[in-house]
């Protein structure tokens, strides 16, 4: 398998989640061994993908720096980055933000899927661990573990009547990425939505681009799009959160009510020993599987 770009360049326009503002978001190629590079076309600023970036996982993952510059809330973009299988592309907006779209990651897909995949020349690496890795907070956990297969279980447990205890197990491929996770969306509670706008904050949400919740029930008109929802887009976050790695991984993702802050933790502590991961040509593993997740 090779290392893969995009065919060609491709754009779109979509309202920044907090500052409720328009943003343009442009995807060109980049040859072998770039990486995923955001580009803050504004501020002529350069921020490469690694966990070293990241300066803020409180509501999102953020990059950049709090001075020079920074782009926040790329986990929904870089979890259709991660399905796809994408090692080299440049991504430029021109604000301080990734565009919210429907809240979920499948516009970025179809994005995707107009700028078509190119195979370039040199062999895909991935990042293949070799030991289990391990945060936690009380009782919450996030952990990464060896695996033959790329799979990706959370489980949530929530006070609210309509979420509750929900699971979502997903043995990854780009197909099922796209059926099965990609179009579920974040979500909020009112009560929440409103504090954050008398913040400034949260300036762009609506029920257009995530899922809305009073204390009782769910206040899209449409309802949800899965059962567990909920569930399914933690699995979306985590993905484009593990994607910060810079690499797809190799490996068994397991969380109870993790976050942004702790998925940090972790790719910050398997990075962090060697001993850890090792990185690998994809045809050099023993199953072929991994290579065929990404047809």
């Amino acid at each position: 398998m090779q290392q893969r770009t995009i065919n060609k360049a491709v754009e779109v326009v979509g309202i920044g989640l907090h500052k409720g503002e328009p943003i343009k978001l442009r995807l060109e190629p980049l040859g072998t061994d770039a990486g995923i590079v955001f580009y803050r076309e504004d501020l002529a600023l350069n921020i490469a993908l690694s966990p070293d970036a990241v300066i803020d996982t409180r509501m999102a993952t953020v990059i950049g720096d709090k001075e020079k510059g920074y782009i926040s809330t790329i986990e929904h973009f870089l979890s259709a980055v991660y399905a796809y299988g994408i090692d080299n592309m440049r991504v430029i907006v021109n604000g301080n933000e990734m565009p919210i779209m429907d809240g979920s990651a499948i516009s970025f897909c179809l994005l995707l899927d107009e700028a078509g995949i190119k195979e370039q020349e040199i062999s895909k690496k991935i990042l293949r661990v070799k030991k289990v890795v391990e945060v936690q907070d009380g009782d919450k956990f996030v952990r990464m573990r060896p695996s033959d297969d790329a799979t990706f279980n959370f489980e949530i447990d929530f006070n609210h009547p309509v979420i509750g205890k929900q699971k979502e197990s997903f043995h990854f491929s780009m197909y099922d990425f796209v059926e099965e996770i990609a179009r579920a969306r974040t979500f909020g509670f009112a009560k929440d939505i409103q504090y954050l706008q008398s913040q400034n904050l949260a300036l762009g949400a609506s029920l257009k681009n995530a899922i809305g919740l009073d204390d009782h029930k769910v206040l899209n008109p449409e309802g949800l799009r899965f059962n567990n929802e909920f569930a399914r887009h933690k699995i979306l976050d985590a993905m484009g959160d593990m994607m910060v790695c810079g690499h797809n991984i190799l490996g068994a993702y397991e969380s109870f009510a993790g976050s942004h802050h702790l998925n940090y933790e972790l790719t910050s502590k398997l990075l962090s020993d060697a001993s850890n991961y090792e990185l690998v040509a994809v045809e050099s593993l023993q199953s072929r599987a991994f290579a065929k997740s990404f047809a």
